[in-house]
């Protein structure tokens, strides 16, 4: 007849509780249970928890109905030849306590999320492809970082995760993490998602967890670099060959509107000419959109001597600081500033930091298409706009640039009064009579 001990293992506080079960002489698998307790707590004699305290009570009683649980899955399994050992024991101690179901699908939130990240080649992703991006894998990585640390302990499951999880966890992202509203906002939307897969593979969820608050914070803080800024940047004296480099690359990305990741990865290829008229070709990595922008004398202008030399993203941020700072574009606006809060501790403490600061220490790829963007507007039609920036509605782009109606409302006004000097200018057909001729 089976029989089943338990026993902590360890000296620690949260010793880890094992479950042994004896079949036979030579069959007895041992696998963790997943619970744990101060070794002080638990009684040699009795092979259970002291009942001290009410946690040990709860504790006690818990591995009690989990004996009678294994020892029935025992006697089925051996009556219908079921070979047991320890994968058998572990799947079933994680099937009494919900963490994973009878077909072996872990219900652990953790699990739910590396299941995406280990999937991320097959998934479908918003290009109706197949398989998410780096990013996109980065993003679930940091979220699992961000769960484990929030959890502590205890191991959520999916079915966890309802409108007050999802407020408690945004709190501590918030609070503890000092994440921008933006990027725990993002986390929480991810969350979301991981539940939604959770779900459509057979994993119990809470149905509630689509109200948690996920959706995006308008930017208040629009930053570009205005027509007159681009000149100071032209003109400023530069020394350094990487800063000229440099700036060469910002001048381009602001006159074509494209994202640093493609824009740095342009070359010699992506220029064409079709029928008469020169263009620069890419497909956006992000949207997968192909894009054709003219190239137009600016452009040719700013390429005199050719194109300019690779450089990674990182070294353009931080090179255009400097260049914008030798071109003093020094105006104090409101803007978020990448800062290490913990010395020492790497990225792991990076974050935005809200506040006040010369432009130039703002300076990042995101402004060579904002600027492109805000500054043809109202000059360029919007759907031409829209064409190079790839924005897939009005909305979009102009809460990219931070235009609202008024901004419509004197777009407007501007048109009509184009149209009534034009009517002005045109030459009035007089008819000659007979008698004046």
């Amino acid at each position: 007849m089976a029989t089943i001990k338990f026993k902590p293992i360890g000296k620690a506080e949260n010793a880890p509780i094992y479950l042994r079960l004896s079949i036979k002489r030579g069959l007895t698998p041992r696998a963790k249970t997943g619970l744990s307790i101060n070794p002080k707590n638990w009684s040699s004699i009795n092979g259970l928890p002291k009942q001290t305290v009410a946690e040990n009570k709860k504790l006690s009683t818990d591995l009690q109905k989990l004996k009678i649980y294994i020892l029935d899955k025992s006697n089925e399994a051996s009556s219908n030849g079921i070979e047991i050992g320890i994968e058998w024991l572990k799947h079933n101690i994680d099937v009494f306590f919900s963490r994973k179901n009878e077909e072996s699908k872990s219900e652990l939130l953790t699990d739910a999320i590396q299941y995406i990240i280990d999937n991320a080649d097959t998934r479908r992703n918003s290009k109706k492809d197949i398989g998410i991006s780096k990013s996109r894998i980065v993003s679930y990585k940091s979220l699992k970082v961000s769960i484990v640390e929030f959890q502590k302990t205890k191991q959520y499951k999916v079915k966890d995760v309802d409108i007050k999880f999802g407020t408690d966890f945004l709190k501590f992202l918030l609070h503890k993490k000092k994440y921008q509203k933006s990027t725990a906002l993002k986390k929480v939307e991810d969350l979301k998602t991981v539940c939604k897969d959770a779900d459509l593979n057979g994993i119990e969820t809470s149905k509630s967890y689509r109200g948690m608050a996920s959706s995006k914070v308008s930017n208040e803080n629009i930053i570009f670099l205005s027509p007159l800024e681009l000149g100071q940047i032209k003109k400023a004296k530069l020394i350094n060959e990487s800063h000229k480099n440099a700036r060469k690359w910002l001048l381009l990305g602001c006159n074509i509107g494209q994202r640093g990741g493609d824009l740095l990865k342009l070359n010699e290829s992506n220029f064409v000419t079709r029928g008469n008229l020169e263009v620069i070709e890419l497909k956006q990595q992000k949207t997968g959109k192909n894009v054709t922008i003219p190239v137009l004398d600016t452009t040719k202008e700013i390429l005199k001597g050719g194109l300019p030399y690779k450089i990674s993203i990182q070294k353009f941020n931080k090179y255009i600081k400097k260049v914008c700072e030798i071109a003093e574009i020094n105006e104090m606006i409101k803007g978020g500033k990448i800062t290490v809060t913990k010395k020492g501790e790497g990225n792991k403490h990076k974050r935005k930091i809200e506040g006040v600061y010369p432009k130039w220490e703002l300076m990042a790829s995101h402004v060579c298409r904002r600027s492109f963007a805000s500054n043809l507007y109202g000059i360029l039609p919007t759907p031409l706009i829209m064409s190079i920036t790839s924005h897939t509605s009005e909305k979009m782009l102009s809460n990219y640039i931070g235009k609202d109606s008024l901004d419509y409302a004197q777009q407007i006004a501007d048109f009509y009064k184009l149209q009534e000097l034009k009517n002005k200018k045109e030459p009035q057909l007089k008819v000659l009579t007979n008698k004046a001729i």
